[in-house]
């Protein structure tokens, strides 16, 4: 079982580097998660913690990853997301050269239940949500292209599917069409920071995760 990494915490919540393999949430059908961990974690110091899920991260992403330890935190927290005063940036390696260095996408989605899977679909419908995010190119080595993501907006599975869609699948990603094997139960997508203003001081705070430490990530141009 992997080690919970702590990348901060102070007496509000805690914020920690996520292993991939391993789902967010808590569930029946799950020996471990997260979630768990960070139970264990708190019940180091206290008998009955509170664990609260403020977001999550696909169980093949590793990444920033934030619990909060009071109700009223994670109230806080719930509120800077839906406002969108919370900007996400990932890492993602691909295979395949991207046409440009960088874009900004805007495609519309729509969650396929059955196969678990997004679908990029040509047009708005009843159905589809619209989804954006921009990317660039921060780094090359001889497995891949290493782009900075930051999504416009949090649908499910977005990343992978609008990548996929312009012929860049996520090495690992069999499911988006990936045809490189990387590590069971993970791909090549990492949450890598995440900034929130305060409202208080309107101050900036941003935490950062390290990226897995494997061949895939070695970038000279890019210092972890």
């Amino acid at each position: 079982m992997s080690k919970l990494e702590i990348v901060h915490e102070n007496n509000d919540y805690i914020v920690i580097n996520k292993t991939a393999g391993l789902i967010s949430e808590k569930s029946p059908y799950e020996n471990t998660t997260v979630e768990d961990q960070v139970f264990n974690h708190f019940s180091k110091n206290k008998q009955k913690p509170y664990v609260g899920v403020i977001h999550r991260l696909d169980r093949v992403t590793s990444g920033v990853l934030v619990f909060a330890k009071k109700k009223s935190i994670l109230v806080e927290f719930n509120t800077l997301f839906s406002s969108r005063k919370v900007q996400k940036t990932y890492l993602a390696i691909v295979k395949n050269k991207p046409l440009k260095d960088k874009d900004n996408l805007t495609n519309f989605l729509v969650k396929n239940t059955l196969e678990k899977r997004a679908d990029i679909v040509p047009s708005k419908s009843k159905d589809s949500q619209k989804c954006m995010l921009s990317y660039e190119v921060i780094g090359k080595n001889d497995l891949g292209y290493l782009l900075e993501i930051k999504p416009k907006t949090g649908r499910f599975h977005q990343i992978r599917a609008q990548l996929a869609h312009i012929g860049l699948p996520i090495i690992g990603d069999d499911k988006y069409g990936s045809d490189e094997d990387y590590f069971p139960l993970a791909i090549c997508l990492h949450a890598w920071k995440l900034s929130y203003q305060t409202s208080e001081s309107k101050e900036v705070i941003t935490y950062e995760a390290t990226p897995p430490r494997n061949a895939f990530w070695e970038f000279k141009s890019f210092t972890m």
